[in-house]
């Protein structure tokens, strides 16, 4: 920035501005930067010329702004200037001689400012540069240094600089030989990242998920990597992603280590859908095949469990969903009971296995299933069953789960 023309406030303004709190702002800059002779020179000028110590401070914010987007990497500032269309940067070097309006756009698509400190930042900049532009001299109000100060400090010169989180570091977090979770450090660093570390971050992950050559428990931490940060992943990424996988997997049969990584990194709803409907026709395919008698207890656990895992009724077509649903509300209520080869009498004959996992995966799909399961009520198979009491109390208390959640909607 040039020295321009300095902003004058008269002198009864200068105590003014001190007793809004100005100097107690200073004491928030860093120390590194408090150190500076730029900072000492405000420091002496706030109580003489306030106006003259505002620039020199909107200056040392926009210098330690430069230093911060070179501390959280080049290739992240190239990316995003590429994409957000501002002037091209290749090196660092070339940060020294960037436009200051395009510094401030640069941190913000960077991540390393939101939008309210951009726009704040940004107003700061343009108090400033209307003053320069000013034929006549110009007063500028308390208002405006004080703005500039607490903005300055506030937002950029009190805080550390961002070291935003790298492939790297999430690699070697991944491939420890010892199941992993996701700390509180890493989610936040990685919801703080911006979008084009984000991509590459879910792209590495995707990889080494879906990677047959490593190991299984490095695989299994990709994938609980993933999940953990997928609610904090940017949705242009998502898209970006999921193109991503898309490739990686073609127009091949999809298969369960792909969707529960589509899942895990929010990619799936963005997959061909033909590929969707036959994947979870082959799921349905293998439900008929096990069956829904009590007697197939040994093979539900695994089938449900595994159905579990690739979304359960959430991700499936329509057609499928309803069709898989009916097998788990047959499977579920039963048959009529009797006395059993130990001598005992039950009520109901039905999987102890399944049951408690087809509770929870209608809880987890409840809204939306809502209405299909309270029709199957008056499908022919549920009918037949439900004229035994002990069977039709069963069917009420699935419909009792989406009830409840219809009433926690309200």
């Amino acid at each position: 920035m040039g020295n321009g023309k300095n902003l004058i406030i008269a002198s009864p303004n200068a105590a003014l501005v001190a007793d809004s709190g100005v100097p107690a702002l200073l004491e928030q800059i860093r120390p590194a930067w408090k150190a500076k002779s730029l900072i000492n020179r405000v420091q002496r000028l706030v109580a003489v010329d306030p106006s003259s110590a505002c620039q020199r401070l909107l200056n040392a914010a926009i210098h330690d702004l430069k230093d911060k987007i070179v501390i959280a990497g080049i290739d992240i500032a190239r990316e995003a200037a590429k994409q957000y269309k501002l002037p091209p940067l290749e090196g660092v070097e070339e940060i020294e001689n960037y436009p200051t309006a395009k510094v401030i756009d640069l941190a913000y698509r960077m991540g390393l400012l939101s939008r309210p400190e951009w726009r704040r930042v940004s107003r700061c900049y343009e108090i400033r540069r209307d003053l320069e532009h000013e034929d006549d001299e110009y007063e500028a109000g308390v208002e405006d240094c004080v703005y500039i100060f607490k903005t300055c400090i506030e937002v950029i010169l009190g805080r550390d600089p961002i070291h935003l989180l790298k492939v790297t570091d999430v690699k070697e977090i991944v491939e420890q030989s010892d199941p992993v979770t996701a700390s509180e450090t890493l989610v936040d660093d990685f919801a703080h990242a911006p979008q084009p570390r984000q991509t590459e971050i879910f792209k590495f992950l995707i990889s080494i998920a879906l990677d047959k050559d490593k190991s299984d428990i490095v695989q299994q931490n990709a994938f609980t990597i993933l999940n953990a940060l997928e609610a904090h992943v940017q949705n242009a990424v998502k898209l970006d992603v999921a193109q991503h996988l898309q490739t990686k997997i073609g127009r091949v049969k999809l298969e369960r280590r792909h969707v529960r990584v589509a899942i895990a990194s929010g990619a799936l709803p963005y997959l061909r859908q033909n590929q969707l409907k036959d994947f979870y026709t082959d799921v349905l395919a293998q439900m008929k095949v096990v069956g829904t008698s009590w007697g197939a207890f040994n093979e539900h656990g695994e089938l449900l469990r595994s159905f579990r895992e690739v979304g359960g009724l959430r991700f499936c077509p329509e057609a499928i969903r309803k069709e898989i649903l009916l097998w788990l509300v047959l499977t579920y209520i039963g048959t009529p009971g009797g006395r059993t080869s130990y001598g005992n009498i039950r009520n109901v004959f039905y999987s102890n296995t399944a049951a408690p996992i087809i509770r929870e995966i209608i809880d987890e799909s409840s809204s939306l299933i809502g209405d299909d399961i309270k029709a199957l009520q008056k499908n022919k198979s549920v009918m037949a069953l439900t004229s035994d009491k002990h069977i039709a109390r069963r069917m009420e208390s699935l419909i009792d789960i989406v009830d409840s959640d219809e009433d926690d909607s309200d």
